[in-house]
């Protein structure tokens, strides 16, 4: 009998509580509504009150992580277009060249090289609102060359035709075009391939289960993974492709909160095999590699399949749950923490509300050395765990730590390059380069890797980019010149590179100037890969 009785009173106080927390939750409720009425009806002035609830929302969220946020209406459409895989448009890649729409590529099969458009291109006009010489911003251009799939548009084009420019008329029927994540796919050498991943997205999985296989044709049984800046994305586009490099059903990572209970997110089931399972694998990751790119990386370090290589990684490890409102404004509210297999707690320290010194974060690792210098790690022992299958020392407390530190070196980085490029000089220059020397350049170099090893930037181009920043209003400083002469030259080289040929290009002559690529591709190609990569003794 007193077994019920407290069974009953235990069930009476648990209903009680629950309708107190019920009660306040109504109440609070209540009070939010009768501000904003209050507000809206008395104030001495005429209030927005749609933006009246926007600010609430905002200052709400504020208060919490430096992940939780509102979007509008327009905002939400930007924020979730680069991530769906698709939207529908004309179908190029383009700079603007001073206030100038230049065609640097079309789709392949897409609206634009259907009709005839070609790289060079300048789009003046669309719908016969002009869009060239009236300083009009890129998202307002961006509107009027997208829109519904099957619907017309039509442009008017500049074309440089050998010196006489010509216009011409297009009407480009839209159609969904493809948004990529793999940025570059190529052989190295004989055996080591390379991907560059700029976001994980509906369709990454599968873009990189096709560069996998396409590089295995060509022979490629090691492979770096270059993750560098990669912001994130979807969960599910890591999940799935750790699936090619892990065992199937192997843990990939979970998530766990106070209000959400923790789940388990396993790579392929069984009797799908990965594609690269095996073979030498090397992550290359920074500061700027976040969400997405750490559960990639922690999980391929976790399960000792591979070696990450570069520096701590941004420590961005909060799940964000989609909140969508009826106006189509929407709410990401945090709600768990990714953790990798081994328990390590993706995301960085964080205090509630305060931005600024999340913000600073950056900042802070590159006053302290930690970016340039790997004595300046601070490793913390408490976080300290072992890998899964090797039991190798590896360190949690925000961000994942590279196996392999490669340091930041700003050497090239003066204040002149730096006002250079602020002005957007190099893109205009190598746009005007390409415009003159397009036929020569692909006359003289058949194919982008005869361009590579053959193409260099004279002192003469230089000069020139020299004199067009001069004119700018960029003070002309010989030393600082000469200091980033290396890298105004890579970067010239890259840019030519991709206009004329692919994106791959670029990264070709990137590559070979970037030290965490040439750490990378050193350390999968020595013994030293297999001493970091087993059992401690």
């Amino acid at each position: 009998m007193k077994k019920s009785l407290i069974f009953l009173g235990a069930l009476a106080l648990l209903t009680f509580t629950g309708i107190i927390k019920a009660q306040s939750v109504i109440n609070q409720n209540q009070k939010l509504r009768m501000a904003e009425a209050a507000i809206s009806q008395f104030y001495v002035d005429t209030v927005n009150e749609s933006k009246l609830v926007e600010d609430a929302i905002k200052g709400m969220l504020e208060g919490l992580d430096p992940h939780s946020q509102y979007s509008n209406p327009e905002e939400t459409r930007e924020l979730n277009e680069p991530l769906a895989g698709n939207f529908s448009g004309i179908g190029i890649t383009f700079n603007m060249n001073r206030d100038t729409l230049y065609v640097i590529q079309t789709v392949s099969g897409g609206p634009s090289e259907r009709v005839g458009i070609l790289a060079g291109d300048r789009i003046i006009a669309v719908n016969d609102t002009a869009i060239a010489g009236v300083n009009m911003k890129n998202n307002q251009i961006m509107k009027r060359l997208r829109g519904p799939k099957g619907t017309d548009v039509r442009v008017k084009v500049l074309r440089q035709q050998n010196a006489k420019p010509d216009t011409i008329d297009f009407v480009i029927t839209r159609a969904d075009i493809p948004i990529y994540s793999v940025d570059a796919a190529y052989m190295i050498d004989d055996k080591t391939g390379y991907i560059r991943v700029n976001k994980f997205a509906a369709e990454t999985a599968k873009e990189v289960a096709k560069s996998i296989t396409d590089l295995k044709k060509q022979g490629m049984d090691r492979l770096i993974l270059d993750l560098v800046d990669n912001g994130g994305g979807y969960l599910n586009a890591a999940v799935d492709m750790l699936g090619e490099f892990l065992s199937p059903n192997q843990l990939a990572v979970y998530t766990e909160g106070t209000n959400s209970s923790r789940q388990d997110h396993l790579t392929r089931p069984s009797g799908l095999k990965p594609l690269f399972s095996d073979g030498r694998l090397v992550v290359m990751a920074n500061q700027y590699s976040a969400s997405a790119s750490e559960i990639t990386s922690g999980a391929i370090q976790d399960w000792d399949r591979g070696l990450v290589v570069g520096r701590r990684t941004f420590g961005k490890g909060l799940v964000q749950r989609p909140i969508p409102f009826p106006d189509g404004s929407m709410i990401r509210l945090t709600v768990a923490h990714y953790y990798t297999p081994t328990g390590r707690d993706i995301q960085k320290p964080y205090q509630k509300g305060d931005q600024k010194a999340y913000q600073e974060d950056m900042l802070e690792r590159y006053n302290s050395g930690e970016l340039m210098h790997e004595d300046s790690v601070r490793y913390v022992d408490s976080l300290k765990v072992e890998t899964l299958k090797l039991h190798r020392p590896i360190y949690g407390g925000g961000g994942i730590y590279p196996d392999k530190f490669v340091g930041l070196d700003t050497t090239e980085y003066t204040k002149y390059y730096r006002n250079v490029m602020a002005k957007g000089l190099l893109n205009r220059f190598a746009i005007s380069y390409v415009d003159q020397h397009r036929r020569n350049i692909k006359s003289q170099y058949k194919n982008d890797t005869e361009f590579v090893n053959g193409f260099e930037v004279t002192p003469e181009m230089l000069n020139t980019l020299f004199d067009m920043a001069t004119a700018e209003g960029v003070e002309f400083n010989q030393e600082e010149a000469n200091t980033s002469r290396p890298l105004f030259s890579m970067i010239i080289k890259g840019l030519i590179g991709r206009d004329i040929y692919d994106n791959s290009t670029y990264f070709k002559v990137y590559n070979l100037h970037d030290p965490i690529f040439k750490e990378a591709y050193r350390l999968i190609n020595s013994d030293e890969y297999d001493r970091l990569l087993s059992a401690p003794k």
